[in-house]
């Protein structure tokens, strides 16, 4: 299901990306191939001699309205900088200037790694500074986005996967020797009567429920990186009491919804290294929203699980004997 649920994502972001550009073509967005008319100014007049001279550049925002047909302002004033080579005159708007749309967005297509806006400047005066801009043509917008964006989610999972290795062979090997230690089995037989209720299928003493503990512990502690191999090893023991290998058991399904909802005494670290010391304003909100959604988490499970159409599809469990 959660497959279909993915492609149907994918599905509506390309379509939603073509019709966004396909609007973008139809209505000239971006003006390309269009002079743009502005005026530059120096302090000493402009050189056509100069390599390269620092200017202002000076925007009529009526003009700017009219040209783009959009309803923001842009300041009267940038500076930038006139570049004079063999193939004619580049003028280029500082770095990181505030530039409105469509301009942002142009300066995104055509200098992404310099985020400057340039184009080239044709001159019908050098004494007035007055002239026109050609900016770089800017086709299909929001689908270079969505191929930009799939291919850094690909290097990111990449790196997670690389980065969760150590951790998952760290804590593998932990459990390993906690079960053989039977300090599995120990926990487990203080938590049976806490977990019991929430598990009904899972036999008395059997050590997935240990594994949940640990799990939903490492939740808790704001340990994601621990709590993902648990809660790997909790799955693999709750798949040994599951006669169907292509269904989720109910034990199962109370366990990832506990798990996705569990409640966070300590934040995130991820949350703790981007806010700082302001987390400590956040953790009692967090406490509050995470039990809330603990609770609903667990009674939705159970309330589904007594439903007549998952009932007809619940794999029976396996008795060990």
């Amino acid at each position: 299901m959660l497959n279909y649920v993915w492609a149907g994502l994918i599905i509506f972001s390309l379509v939603f990306g073509i019709a966004y550009d396909v609007r973008d073509l139809a209505n000239d967005t971006y003006r390309n191939g269009e002079q743009f008319e502005l005026r530059v100014t120096a302090n000493d007049g402009i050189d056509p001699d100069l390599r390269r001279q620092e200017v202002s550049v000076h925007v009529d925002p009526r003009y700017f309205r009219s040209f783009y047909g959009v309803e923001s302002n842009p300041d009267s004033s940038f500076a930038g900088v006139l570049i004079n080579n063999e193939a004619g005159t580049q003028l280029r708007f500082a770095q990181d200037a505030s530039v409105p749309e469509p301009w942002a967005t142009l300066r995104t297509e055509t200098s992404p790694r310099d985020n400057d806006l340039r184009g080239e400047l044709t001159m019908t005066s050098t004494v007035s500074g007055t002239g026109s801009v050609s900016f770089g043509p800017v086709k299909f917008v929001k689908m270079h986005a969505i191929a930009e964006a799939a291919f850094s989610m690909a290097e990111t999972a990449v790196q997670l996967a690389l980065a969760l290795i150590g951790v998952l062979a760290l804590w593998m090997g932990l459990l390993q020797i906690a079960e053989k230690s039977g300090l599995i089995q120990t926990l487990v037989r203080f938590t049976q009567p806490i977990l019991r209720p929430l598990f009904p299928d899972i036999p008395r003493d059997h050590p997935a429920l240990g594994m949940i503990v640990l799990n939903l512990t490492a939740n808790m502690l704001g340990l994601g990186n621990a709590a993902t191999p648990l809660g790997i090893k909790a799955m693999e023991e709750l798949q040994k009491l599951n006669s169907d290998s292509e269904t989720a058991t109910d034990s199962m399904v109370m366990l990832l919804a506990m798990n996705t909802a569990s409640v966070q005494i300590v934040p995130p670290v991820l949350l703790v290294a981007l806010m700082g010391l302001q987390i400590n304003q956040l953790i009692f909100a967090i406490i509050i929203v995470t039990t809330i959604s603990l609770v609903v988490a667990i009674i939705s499970a159970r309330l589904l699980s007594k439903m007549k159409r998952f009932r007809k599809t619940a794999p029976a469990p396996i008795v060990e004997g």
